[in-house]
């Protein structure tokens, strides 16, 4: 039988269980958030200064399906600077970024400015204050996902990325999670289908 967990990725950690080189011994990796079965794997990818909603399975199937563009990623990114209704419209109907040093043209996606202030927990790492500048929310809805993605998105129409949180997968979000936490699933796959 497999297992499926929904993890809240704190900043700082990497989406691996084992270290892959030299340079990687000091990283925090998720084995330290809990005890999981052998064979658990995070599907798809946090990079390290990004934290949020992470799935782990021990079924390579679903992992496919999960990285296929069958499932709807949602992301929350604060932008430095108040984000423009010109550059959401940017965003919405793709930039271009680069990918392995190649021009890579984003697919349309929905975006938009977020009107308040998401409640999310306090990032481990603080980061700077609006004292230092005006900085502003946007949601961004991905089924896709290269490299590094939103923040190049976001750098590409002139509003960098502060911080990023991945808010949803499908129909799974970080609710019932702090930093750290993680929570078995059941049926995950019927949570995943939103857009198939």
């Amino acid at each position: 039988m497999h297992h499926h967990y929904k993890i809240f990725k704190p900043y700082g950690y990497l989406s691996q269980f084992v270290n892959n080189g030299k340079k990687q011994n000091s990283k925090k990796l998720l084995g330290e958030l809990g005890t999981f079965p052998e064979g658990t794997m995070s599907i798809g990818r946090l990079d390290e200064h990004s934290e949020g909603l992470l799935l782990l399975t021990t079924d390579g199937k679903i992992c496919y399906f999960v990285n296929s563009s069958k499932v709807d990623k949602e992301y929350y990114a604060q932008v430095d600077g108040d984000i423009t209704e010109d550059a959401i419209e940017q965003l919405k109907n793709g930039v271009e970024i680069g990918i392995s040093g190649k021009k890579y043209n984003t697919k349309p996606c929905p975006a938009f400015k977020l009107t308040q202030i998401p409640d999310l927990p306090e990032r481990g790492k603080k980061l700077r204050d609006d004292r230092h500048g005006s900085t502003s929310w946007v949601s961004i809805t991905l089924n896709e996902g290269k490299f590094r993605q939103v923040r190049k998105m976001t750098a590409a129409v002139g509003f960098p990325t502060l911080r990023l949180v991945r808010v949803r997968v499908g129909d799974i979000t970080l609710e019932g999670l702090q930093p750290g936490d993680s929570i078995a699933l059941e049926d995950v796959k019927a949570a995943l289908i939103l857009n198939s």
